[in-house]
This record gives structure tokens, C-alpha cells and sequence, in this order.
């Protein structure tokens, strides 16, 4: 006779989708000074239950009410308009690879990208949760590797507008543990001069131990000559990464500067599915790809660019600039990378970040433990849904 979970597993079908959208208490804007920015207004949850009664959960850098549309687009008949959520009903969460390729097949002609497909990736990741929790097992496991337990953490902010600013921000990350810190928008690309001034404020009280990334913001238009001469301006500071500082679509862009300057490149945030990872590699030729599990097509894709990334060559680390939600998601795809940079954890104010689990990850000498738990490990605060929610 099978277990209890043996039996579940075989038998279970999703009752429901339920896009939750929970807005906090302030806008998101860049600092003023030295302090933190309060971060993201508006956070996407995604619920995916069951008929055994586990549910899964995951957060998706989004905009949740259009994700929400996706989700719950009624039926249209042409198996090509079709929502999200009633695609999956009454299938089996077990299935993950067999429901990528329905939902994406069913929203071809308004997904792809953008809204859809990462409403696909938070169904996704909770189905990986529910999977998780159905058999007592950590997601790493499923995954199929544990290489390590821990991972490193950067602490991932905003510019400040001054290098005293900048130096007393880098103090207070340096107090709480960090020993790498990711300055990114925020007034950067603005002022050249300032940019440089920026960056050697950072590296100077750091210190040589410390790694200083920059995320540069492809909200700056330049084209890629101005992004070699952007780069090459700081490099005196030893960046350990040079990040996004092109239009997520100029492949040729991202490839003339990887090939002219001496930084590491980083990009991948915006990007989705393997195909488009698969372009930013071999045609955009950066050192290290960043999906986002949340937007790239959830768990079942970001094992797949991991995989071709390692055929590559080229180093993946994950954008998870959201809650403990989508950073313990990131947590078990670093124990599944067979070599792991960092994990990126959101230092910014707003309650939604910190605020959305009931066991919120805890960094011990600049390292954050992979959760062992089942399914993603955390367990959501229905206190802070109830107080956040406005749909």
C-alpha cells in the first residue's frame, strides 16, 4: 500500500487560481538621502489550491491587476485566448512540464511575454510548492540537486543622490552582515561625473573585502558606445558585475559591449522563456544571466535556462527583488546551480517584503540558509494578507 502523499499525488486535481493583489503603504520611489527606499507598492500573490487541500503559493514581480486578467479571462473556445486559471483547473499540479506548455499554448495570442507569462510563472512555482508539500520534500529535491545549504546575500538597494549618502548606507549594510551590496537606478545615468563619484563613495567604504555590483538601469537610453564608456568609467572600482544597463531587447547591444570592455555583464530580469534566454546568451554573449523565476516562466523554465547555461558556460543568478516568497524560490534554484553566485535580498522598507511570511529569512555572516521545509520552505501571514489586500 502506498503513503498518504503517494496516494495524493496520484489523485489530486487544482480546485482554483486565485490572483491576490495586496498594496502597501507608500509609493515606490527613489531615496532622498540616505535612507532605504520603501520599495514596491503593489505585490501579485498567486494561490493555487487543491482537492487535497494543500496550496500552493507564489509572489510575482508584476503588475497584479493586469496578471490578474490573465488569470481569470474567461474561456473563448480557439484554445489560443484561453485564461490562465481556466486552463489548469482540474488538472494535476504534479504535471508541471505537460501545464507549462498548456498555458502557454492556450495564451499564445496574448501572452508570450510580458503580464501573462508571469502570471504562468507564479501558477508554476506554486504548483512546484504544492508538489513539494505533497511529498514532505524541499522543492531542491524535485529540482533534482542540493549542492549547498546556504547562499550568499547581496544586499540589493537604490543609488543614493550624494557619496556621503552612498557612504552611510553602505555603513548600515556593512552593520547588518552583508558582504556584498547591489546600488542600482535611482539617480544613476544622470550625471556621468556623478555616476563615477557614486560608485568610488561605494567601493571607498566598502572596502576591498566587500563586493560592490551596479545595476545601471536600462530605463537610461544609451546606446552601446555610451554604455562601453559607462562601464569603462568605473571599472577603476572593481565592480563585480555591470548590470542591465541596455534595453532588455538589444541583444547586438549587450554583444558589442561584452566584447569591448573587462567587467563582468549581467542581464536577464525582463527577459522570459528558454528561447529568449537562449538569445541573450549566444547573441548577447553576457557573463552571467539573471531570470527571474517569477517572470521568466516560473521553476519549470528556470531549471531549463540553468541547464543551458551550464552547456554555455555562463554563470546564473537569480533577480528576486521582491518578498521571502519569491527569495526562498531563488534559494532552492542556488542549491540546485551546480556553482552559485548570490542570492539578491530586497533591503527595502515597505512592509510587503519582510512582512509576507511567517518565518521570514533570517542572514547569519552574510548568508541566508536554504530552506529544508516542504514545498518552498515558508509559510505565508494571512495577518498581512488580510491587512494589504485591496483585491
Amino acid at each position: 500500500m502506498g503513503t498518504c502523499s503517494e496516494v495524493s499525488s496520484a489523485t489530486m486535481k487544482i480546485t482554483d487560481v486565485e490572483v491576490i493583489v495586496l498594496e502597501s503603504t507608500d509609493r515606490y520611489a527613489a531615496p532622498s538621502g540616505a535612507e532605504e527606499a520603501h520599495g514596491i507598492r503593489h505585490l501579485c500573490l498567486i494561490k493555487v489550491s487543491t482537492d487535497e487541500g494543500i496550496t500552493g503559493y507564489s509572489d510575482v514581480e508584476t503588475q497584479p491587476h493586469v496578471a490578474r486578467a490573465a488569470v481569470t479571462a474567461p474561456p473563448s473556445g480557439s484554445g489560443a485566448f484561453e485564461g490562465l486559471r481556466h486552463l489548469v483547473i482540474g488538472e494535476d499540479p504534479f504535471e508541471t512540464e505537460r501545464l507549462w506548455d498548456k498555458m502557454y499554448r492556450g495564451s499564445i495570442y496574448f501572452g508570450r511575454r510580458g503580464a501573462a507569462i508571469q502570471a504562468m510563472s507564479g501558477i508554476d512555482i506554486a504548483c512546484w510548492d504544492i508538489k513539494g508539500k505533497a511529498l514532505g520534500l524541499p522543492v531542491y529535491k524535485l529540482l533534482g540537486a542540493g549542492y549547498r545549504k546556504q547562499v550568499r546575500a547581496y544586499a540589493s538597494t537604490l543609488f543614493r543622490p550624494t557619496p556621503d549618502a552612498m557612504r552611510k548606507a553602505v555603513d548600515g549594510y556593512l552593520e547588518r552582515g552583508f558582504t556584498a551590496i547591489k546600488f542600482g537606478w535611482g539617480v544613476f545615468g544622470q550625471d556621468p561625473r556623478r555616476d563615477i563619484e557614486l560608485v568610488r563613495a561605494a567601493r571607498e567604504q566598502a572596502g576591498p573585502d566587500v563586493e560592490v555590483l551596479v545595476d545601471a538601469g536600462w530605463n537610461v537610453r544609451r546606446t552601446p558606445f555610451e554604455a562601453v564608456k559607462m562601464i569603462k568609467s568605473i571599472e577603476e572600482f572593481s565592480p563585480f558585475w555591470i548590470e542591465d544597463f541596455m534595453h532588455p531587447e538589444d541583444y547586438p547591444g549587450y554583444r558589442y559591449v561584452s566584447e569591448r570592455v573587462d567587467s563582468r555583464i549581467a542581464a536577464g530580469e525582463q527577459e522570459a522563456t528558454i528561447w529568449g534566454f537562449e538569445k541573450l546568451i549566444d547573441e548577447g554573449k553576457v557573463h552571467v544571466a539573471q531570470p527571474d523565476i517569477s517572470r521568466c516562466g516560473g521553476l519549470t523554465v528556470a531549471k531549463r535556462i540553468a541547464d543551458f547555461a551550464e552547456l554555455r558556460n555562463v554563470a546564473v543568478c537569480p533577480h528576486a527583488w521582491l518578498s521571502d516568497l519569491l527569495s526562498a524560490t531563488s534559494l532552492h534554484l542556488n542549491a540546485y546551480l551546480k556553482e552559485s553566485l548570490f542570492l539578491e535580498f530586497n533591503v527595502s522598507a515597505g512592509p510587503l517584503v519582510r512582512e509576507l511570511c511567517m518565518n521570514p529569512l533570517d542572514m547569519k555572516d552574510g548568508y541566508l540558509e536554504v530552506p529544508q521545509g516542504p514545498g518552498l520552505g515558508v509559510t505565508i501571514n494571512d495577518k498581512t494578507v488580510e491587512k494589504y489586500r485591496v483585491g
